[in-house]
């Protein structure tokens, strides 16, 4: 008979598992997107590792929605195809022959990679894009600027019949324009309509930072809505991170729950986010007691 003997990983292990019961039966239902991006993205190992979290949470019972972008492989693609790029402000140019790379990495390279991955660890994912049943209908945010929309009219409904049939959608951020254009969207920005049309629980951000910090450079884990706006106003949040809390801002008053900006980087942050007391980033929401019953 062999003798099996005890060891503390095991333990700590088995206590993790415990100690998650509670958050499994907080989130067992609850709608959870995920802007899926930046480094993580482009290493096999994270991908992996990205969709294997995504189908522990699908089984566990969360609906989880992915919202990805790809920023470095359309420029990459650009670049190999000799297509040059203006800018205007620092933003580019998104013309008709821009537009055609842009759909072709988003909804068809990017798109798929992410399917096959969860597809791979035993999930059931199909790829579309904010087109697809004119799920995200979208306006030009700047004439100067081209094809590069900002979504009016989000319908839901394509995603609540995919979770509806147990499946994981992935949506690439393009949207359909009133006269029949293709529309390139910002992914945090696709993710935040999304997640409000949805009126999801959490809309999760990933980045390649630990989240929103302070004054001195100190992640802070908790912020309330009037916190983040006295920050931007401070110039603690600055650069890149602004267009994220805005999004985050913008989802919360469209119906979101929280929001939730963390590193995507960091070894299965999702999990850690949702199932533990540790969290793995900066929470965004407004104060608990003008929200009664919610988490």
């Amino acid at each position: 008979m062999k003798k099996q003997t005890m060891n503390r990983d095991w333990i700590a292990t088995a206590r993790t598992l415990s100690e998650a019961l509670p958050y499994l039966q907080r989130y067992s239902g609850a709608i959870v997107v995920i802007k899926f991006g930046g480094h993580a993205m482009g290493d096999a190992e994270q991908m992996a590792s990205f969709a294997r979290d995504v189908v522990l949470m699908n089984q566990v019972g969360v609906h989880p929605v992915i919202v990805h972008g790809g920023g470095p492989m359309i420029n990459d693609l650009l670049a190999k195809l000799e297509i040059q790029s203006e800018f205007v402000n620092g933003k580019r140019v998104t013309d008709e022959a821009t537009m055609e790379v842009v759909e072709m990495v988003l909804s068809g390279l990017v798109n798929k990679r992410i399917v096959q991955a969860i597809n791979g660890q035993g999930g059931r994912a199909v790829g579309v894009s904010g087109k697809d049943a004119n799920m995200m209908v979208c306006d030009p945010v700047d004439p100067a600027l081209g094809l590069v929309g900002q979504p009016v009219e989000v319908s839901p409904e394509l995603i609540h019949q995919m979770h509806a049939h147990n499946i994981i959608p992935v949506v690439a951020p393009l949207g359909a324009g009133r006269d029949g254009e293709t529309f390139n969207v910002n992914g945090d920005t696709a993710a935040g309509a999304i997640a409000a049309a949805l009126k999801a629980d959490r809309l999760l951000l990933l980045t390649d930072v630990e989240g929103v910090k302070d004054a001195n450079g100190a992640v802070v884990t908790q912020l309330t809505p009037d916190q983040v706006r006295d920050l931007t106003g401070s110039g603690v949040i600055a650069g890149g991170m602004i267009p994220k809390t805005e999004t985050a801002l913008a989802a919360i008053s469209g119906g979101v729950r929280a929001v939730v900006i963390l590193d995507g980087r960091a070894p299965n942050a999702c999990l850690l986010e949702l199932f533990t007391e540790h969290g793995a980033g900066s929470l965004i929401r407004v104060p608990i007691d003008e929200t009664p019953g919610k988490v």
